[in-house]
């Protein structure tokens, strides 16, 4: 080949990357499910039918629906049955309890459970430790104390950093209001005991105090409830009209705050943080209403469960300290997270 045609057929290689664009960079959801099932290790073939049943806390939530997809998605490509239950809301602790202990007596190969608190599923985690049906704990976690002490035991805990979800989500707001000389601040708290919530809440102090141009003029419990959420922002910016920011600790609570402030005109004053990254945020964000979300992946949790379930039952061992990966979204990089989930 000549130079003149080596020439011509770099050019037209330009030409048509310039034009057609070069292949794609994989989305951020794409690594992050790369990098954890890479984690996961050899996923082996089931040797028999398994039937195994995944309890989460409730489908009235998109991001419990989203962990379902997940669940039901990993049964599909590795070839076993999955049933998924969950409480009717995201406080019927007792409940989820009953759901869980009616699972056991069904004789499931596996659980998968995501307990509302600490606390409140160790009485079902045991009856299943007694008739040896292995439970993975997939995003909320027991009691280890408490756990130990009754006899029930989890094969593995798959999670992720919610202190670290706090965190981020604090700083963007703390770090938006320093161009504007710091201000006052709220934070709206999901279900007081539950693990997720009270660590999330720990990560937003913690990011708040570490600026003294951030005042903390509140911390609610707004239970996950949309409706609570908004009567505590309505009478947050009553008392403090001059409030700048509110870190709410989910993303149901955080669009409830949204709309709160909308219907008084004080939106465009306050930035609203959530977490979780539900597509409802993210169709809020792309209309410039929420301004960021900490994502974390709940397709990602209910795939790892049940992979890890299948691996227990298959006497393959359990990776650890494997965390669900997090990020903060907001309008700078949304485009990256369009099929997040």
């Amino acid at each position: 080949m000549t130079k003149r045609v080596v020439f011509i057929v770099c050019l037209l290689s330009l030409v048509i990357a310039s034009v057609y664009g070069a292949a794609a960079a994989p989305s951020a959801f794409k690594k992050a499910q790369a990098d954890i099932i890479g984690k996961m290790g050899e996923i082996p073939k089931p040797s028999r039918a398994y039937r195994i049943g995944a309890l989460e806390i409730t489908l009235a939530n998109p991001f419990w629906v989203t962990m379902k997809d997940g669940y039901v998605a990993a049964a599909k490509d590795f070839g076993f049955k999955v049933d998924v239950l969950a409480a009717p809301s995201e406080s019927d602790t007792a409940g989820q309890l009953n759901f869980l202990e009616t699972m056991v007596d069904k004789k499931y190969d596996a659980l998968c459970v995501s307990p509302i608190t600490p606390f409140n599923l160790i009485p079902g985690v045991e009856k299943a430790t007694r008739k040896n049906v292995p439970v993975i704990c997939v995003g909320t976690w027991l009691d280890e104390e408490a756990a130990k002490e009754a006899g029930a035991k989890v094969a593995a805990l798959y999670s992720s950093d919610f202190e670290g979800q706090g965190y981020l989500g604090a700083k963007y707001i703390v770090d938006q209001l320093k161009k504007v000389g710091g201000g006052k601040v709220a934070i709206i708290e999901g279900l007081p005991g539950a693990s997720q919530g009270e660590a999330r809440k720990a990560g937003a102090l913690k990011a708040f105090k570490e600026s003294s141009a951030i005042k903390v003029v509140s911390t609610q419990p707004g239970n996950w409830d949309r409706n609570t959420a908004l009567n505590i922002t309505t009478n947050l910016i009553q008392a403090h009209p001059d409030l700048k920011g509110i870190f709410c600790a989910n993303d149901t609570m955080a669009l409830a705050a949204v709309e709160a402030l909308k219907a008084v005109g004080k939106k465009a004053q306050v930035i609203v943080v959530g977490v979780d990254y539900i597509p409802e945020a993210n169709a809020s964000m792309k209309a410039k209403e929420l301004d960021a979300s900490v994502a974390q992946s709940p397709y990602l949790f209910g795939y790892v469960g049940a992979v890890a379930a299948l691996k227990s039952l298959e006497n393959s061992p359990l990776p650890k300290g494997i965390s669900i990966p997090i990020a903060l979204v907001s309008q700078s990089n949304l485009d990256q997270y369009n099929d997040w989930k």
